[in-house]
């Protein structure tokens, strides 16, 4: 079923928390993020989040902080094409493929961007493991410490970027 707009920014805003914080918001922390002045409002939205199938409300009511999100508002996915593969550990031969990924908007920001497979591990200590499929920024500069697809002598690699000083 679909939701409002009202409603889509409430499932948002506990989606958000339970990912922030490990545990959803109690009714005080949402009537004030929504300047709500009664919990009845918190309870009406929560009770209609529950029956489009969104949310699972605690079966017990001495459960605090027990809404469970079965399906997150953001539904809507951004198209990126696979550019091919990056190594994470030897380069190897930048080759573009006709593929494409669906990414969900808040893996991005602003700018163009594109998608590759890494092929190695020497990035695991990061977080980006063999196979994995990384979102990239197209910029002409990048910042001491951020992570960087380089393109060296048309091989691409994955690393972390620390300028010299020379």
């Amino acid at each position: 079923m679909k939701l409002t707009e009202k409603q889509k920014l409430f499932l948002r805003y506990i989606s958000h928390y339970i990912e922030d914080w490990g545990q959803s918001p109690s009714f005080e922390e949402i009537c004030s993020h929504f300047g709500f002045t009664s919990y009845n409002t918190v309870t009406t939205y929560l009770k209609t989040l529950e029956s489009k199938g969104y949310i699972r409300l605690p079966n017990k009511k001495n459960q605090k902080r027990a809404i469970e999100v079965i399906s997150p508002v953001e539904t809507r996915r951004l198209e990126f094409p696979l550019l091919g593969r990056v190594a994470a550990g030897k380069p190897i031969e930048a080759v573009e493929t006709a593929d494409a990924i669906e990414v969900p908007p808040s893996m991005t920001g602003q700018g163009d961007h594109f998608v590759l497979q890494v092929r190695g591990n020497s990035m695991k200590e990061d977080g980006i493991l063999d196979g994995d499929f990384i979102v990239v920024r197209k910029q002409p500069t990048a910042e001491n410490g951020q992570t960087v697809v380089a393109l060296i002598n048309n091989e691409a690699t994955v690393k972390k970027y620390y300028k010299q000083k020379n």
